[in-house]
């Protein structure tokens, strides 16, 4: 082909692609002086935290404990520096943040949620202390840590709701959606979520943003705690209420059942694999499927 036309064309898309559309504008933030952040330093972040909360198996091993605060100071100035940043271009999408404030706002945060790092590592032991507990193939804790998803998974959960917690814009999404990419579970940062938290196998799981989970709760593969119909304000904008279901302490719900709009699923309760559920449980229920139901949905209910 001749390369004058080759030429041209590049030259003429360029500079087509180099304009700002309208569109690209509208979906911007207002801020322009900070860059905006980065998947990959966001990436590193969450995996700086795991050499800190699980040093032994992330980190060289340091059975000397001046060697391991060594090793887990260099990993410390490491993730300030980021956090800072990321976090500071993540308040670009804050709307009331001024944009000449927030890279204070971002040294101020990171410190704040270096703060919580020893609570994160607390609720993570108690992770995977349920999955061990929960799963008789688990043979040692070191197989749950380094293999099961639900570790991955949680580590990026409980990070990115801490982050959320703070409100922080855009980061904590950034975290959980890496976490779904390689796992297959689905979590976002604003469900609240107790300790000893486990799930068994994962891939397919849901947890939607206004979720309320207790302590001691198990979930299996293929379960959705999901909204079923959303509200609407008078000009026709989405409504972000509490439209996710309540599961209290101790509840174990199996493969593939959902769990659909704000209800409560009660202490001690056991919900059955393909259940489809839209009604509370007092505690201590067995809800088991008996019979095949037809059912019609309208007026948008569903998921």
């Amino acid at each position: 082909m001749d390369q004058k036309k080759i030429n041209e064309t590049l030259r003429n898309n360029v500079a087509i692609l180099s304009k700002h559309t309208d569109d690209e504008l509208r979906m911007m933030p207002t801020a322009t002086l900070t860059q905006l952040p980065s998947v990959e330093d966001v990436k590193r972040i969450v995996s700086l935290i795991k050499s800190i909360v699980f040093s032994d198996y992330f980190h060289k091993r340091q059975p000397d404990e001046e060697l391991r605060a060594y090793q887990i100071g260099v990993s410390m100035e490491e993730l300030y520096r980021l956090l800072r940043q990321q976090i500071a271009r993540g308040l670009q999408f804050c709307e009331d943040c001024a944009e000449s404030d927030v890279l204070c706002a971002g040294e101020e945060l990171a410190l704040q949620f270096i703060d919580a790092l020893p609570e994160i590592k607390r609720l993570l032991y108690t992770d995977i202390q349920a999955m061990f507990d929960n799963d008789p193939a688990a043979e040692t804790y070191g197989e749950v840590i380094f293999c099961y998803p639900v570790v991955n998974t949680m580590t990026h959960y409980r990070v990115a709701h801490k982050l959320h917690e703070m409100q922080v814009p855009v980061i904590p999404r950034i975290i959980t959606e890496q976490a779904h990419s390689k796992t297959g579970i689905d979590i976002h940062p604003g469900a609240q979520i107790g300790e000893y938290f486990s799930i068994d196998h994962g891939t397919g799981v849901v947890i939607g943003e206004t979720s309320i989970i207790g302590n001691h709760v198990t979930l299996y593969q293929g379960v959705t705690l999901g909204a079923k119909s959303f509200k609407y304000d008078e000009q026709g904008n989405m409504l972000n209420v509490p439209r996710h279901p309540i599961i209290e302490d101790n509840v174990t719900i199996y493969s593939n059942a959902s769990i659909l709009g704000r209800i409560t699923i009660g202490h001690d309760s056991v919900i059955g694999g393909n259940i489809w559920l839209t009604h509370s449980v007092p505690p201590y229920s067995r809800i088991l499927q008996s019979k095949a139901v037809d059912v019609s949905f309208q007026d948008g209910l569903g998921i």
